[in-house]
């Protein structure tokens, strides 16, 4: 992020230039679909979304790139037309680790291995929302009332990188909530906003405009450190002013969510590397950049063998909770 923008600009055009053609053996010759595997407005939506505008701004291929939205079954009925479109390079599957979670976790008809992994592109965070009037002005403020009452935690989807953050809350707060899915982060904000439930957890990119707007404020980010200082939100805040959840006494150090790109299995070689090709070129854009910083996610890149150990790590991770919260865990 510290990069200027006439680099960014000059790196961008090295990129573009100076593809190789062994990573270009196979080019589209057809239109392409970018699957969202949540609702419209939700930060899997948002990320497909920029990437499609990235690439048609720079005209990084010839062929257009519509957005579907596919967000049935917690997501898995975007996976599910992954999988059948088995041997289609044209049908692209933007997601979550709940690529690999939900199979663990739920009855669904794919397994992450019926996929082709192309890339992790961002680590998404994540923090704990209440309404703008509110009485809780810290984590421990909210604990504390959540501890005497029916408090309802809304989240996108089932059994998902959400539910399973709510439920480390429950175990580090020592309280009790009830968990309530949404189809997308962007309608999650919508029912906090309405008061149909008390709190959420959101990623930053999902509450934006809430917080913004001043209907929703975050108490606290599930991070390490404080997010890096950006431009102000609100007149007087912005990201790096949230407070760590640590630093409130809620003990969960850190939480976080690749945002996950796919194609459907059987694909070829070439038509696997003509896409990581094609994310590493969008990532080497100002625009990407800005989304980055606009988001508060962090830039990352993983394929090939480091995102299989990702996936395994993380897998090794939601098997202790599923196993806590006594979810279907498949062998």
């Amino acid at each position: 992020m510290g990069r200027t923008s006439s680099f960014l600009l000059s790196a961008a055009a090295l990129v573009f230039a100076g593809a190789t053609p062994a990573l270009a053996a196979w080019q589209p010759q057809k239109p392409i679909e970018f699957v969202a595997t949540a609702g419209p407005g939700g930060g899997t939506d948002n990320i497909a979304r920029a990437v499609q505008n990235i690439i048609t701004k720079y005209k990084l291929t010839d062929q257009p790139i519509v957005v579907v939205n596919k967000a049935g079954g917690s997501g898995a009925e975007g996976y599910v037309y992954g999988k059948a479109s088995a041997g289609d390079p044209y049908k692209v599957i933007f997601g979550t680790s709940n690529a690999w979670q939900q199979p663990l976790v739920s009855k669904v008809a794919f397994n992450y291995t019926d996929l082709t992994p192309i890339a992790a592109m961002a680590q998404d965070e994540f923090l704990l929302w209440v309404k703008q009037d509110s009485p809780y002005k810290t984590a421990p403020d909210y604990l504390k009332a959540a501890a005497t009452g029916d408090f309802k935690m809304g989240g996108a989807q089932s059994k998902d990188t959400d539910e399973v953050l709510t439920r480390m809350i429950e175990k580090a707060g020592h309280v009790k909530l009830t968990y309530i899915p949404f189809k997308s982060g962007a309608e999650t904000a919508v029912q906090l906003a309405g008061g149909h439930i008390d709190s959420h957890v959101n990623n930053p990119s999902e509450s934006l405009g809430q917080w913004r707007g001043g209907t929703q404020r975050p108490l606290c980010v599930f991070s390490p450190k404080r997010l890096p200082q950006g431009a102000k939100i609100t007149a007087t805040e912005g990201w790096s002013d949230v407070p760590t959840c640590v630093e409130q006494g809620l003990d969960i150090a850190q939480y976080e969510q690749p945002r996950t790109v796919w194609l459907p299995g059987k694909v070829t070689p070439d038509q696997a590397a003509f896409y990581i090709d094609l994310m590493k070129k969008v990532q080497a854009t100002p625009e990407w950049k800005d989304y980055i910083e606009k988001s508060s996610q962090i830039d990352t890149f993983l394929t090939g063998a480091e995102f299989d150990k990702f996936i395994k790590e993380d897998l090794e991770h939601l098997r202790q909770v599923a196993s806590e919260q006594g979810w279907l865990i498949k062998p």
